[in-house]
């Protein structure tokens, strides 16, 4: 009974979920928009502005970034 370890099926790596393999996005997007809103939030606190202009510019670049991930990740499959 001397079997291969290897499966017989299509070569590479096994086929995962693609529900599994795309909400990481909506994790790291939520992730990134919630840690830049922190982080904008403390710094125009600290800094005593009116207007919330690093909490709007840090999402915004953070927003922009992620889906430019997704688009490049996308792209690639």
């Amino acid at each position: 009974m001397d079997q291969d370890p290897t499966p017989t099926g299509p070569k590479g790596p096994p086929q995962t979920n693609s529900y599994l393999k795309y909400s990481s996005f909506a994790f790291q997007l939520l992730g990134g928009i919630g840690l830049a809103g922190w982080a904008g939030y403390r710094i125009d606190k600290y800094l005593d502005f009116k207007f919330p202009l690093f909490t709007l510019s840090f999402v915004m670049l953070v927003f922009g970034g992620m889906l430019y991930q997704m688009y490049k990740k996308l792209n690639q499959e």
